[in-house]
């Protein structure tokens, strides 16, 4: 029987259910999830935190992972500084990256914060420099991409929160907590594997 889990990771988590490099100290997923044979599509790395899809549905996994099939994941970046128009600009075209251009995305500069939990531990805070929130909606997953695209335009991330997976959405959902898809969510999701 296939199951699909939606996670809210935590920052300072591990996305995998084990962690062979420091004795256990790490968190991993296995500290929240208590079930077997699931395992994410795609990853979040440690330092960021939000949605995350499990499943045992391997050819689901793949549909949604692979970048040829460009399902977009959306993203809130909260950054050193306020992105200026170019900085915007080159975001949505695209940038270099490790030598190769990363598709077009959909970036909005948000007007507010966002609502989300505190943070433990917080971001570095510093008096003199302002920070802003974008909204970054991209349809591949290279490692650390959205990091490595605000500094590729001179505004490093501070938090990074990944909000939707396609058309599932993180609401609802404490750090640290999972649940299983609604039928409403899971029917999209099994049209992909038709």
């Amino acid at each position: 029987m296939y199951r699909y889990l939606l996670f809210h990771k935590p920052y300072d988590v591990l996305c995998q259910f084990t962690d062979d490099g420091s004795n256990g100290v790490r968190r991993t997923l296995k500290d929240y999830i208590p079930i077997s044979g699931v395992y994410p599509v795609g990853r979040l790395d440690r330092d960021s935190e939000g949605l995350l899809l499990l499943t045992n549905h391997g050819s689901l996994q793949h549909r949604l992972s692979d970048p040829k099939f460009q399902h977009p994941r959306t993203y809130w970046v909260q950054v050193e500084r306020t992105p200026d128009a170019v900085a915007l600009k080159q975001l949505r075209q695209g940038v270099m990256i490790q030598g190769t251009q990363t598709r077009p995305a959909i970036v909005t500069l948000l007007t507010e914060a966002p609502t989300l939990p505190p943070r433990d531990p917080p971001i570095r805070f510093r008096k003199t420099v302002p920070t802003a929130w974008l909204e970054l909606t991209l349809t591949e997953g290279r490692n650390r991409q959205v990091r490595r695209m605000t500094a590729a335009v001179n505004f490093p991330t501070l938090r990074l929160v990944r909000v939707a997976i396609a058309h599932l959405q993180l609401t609802g959902l404490v750090p640290g907590q999972w649940r299983d898809l609604t039928l409403a969510e899971l029917h999209p999701l099994q049209d992909l594997c038709r």
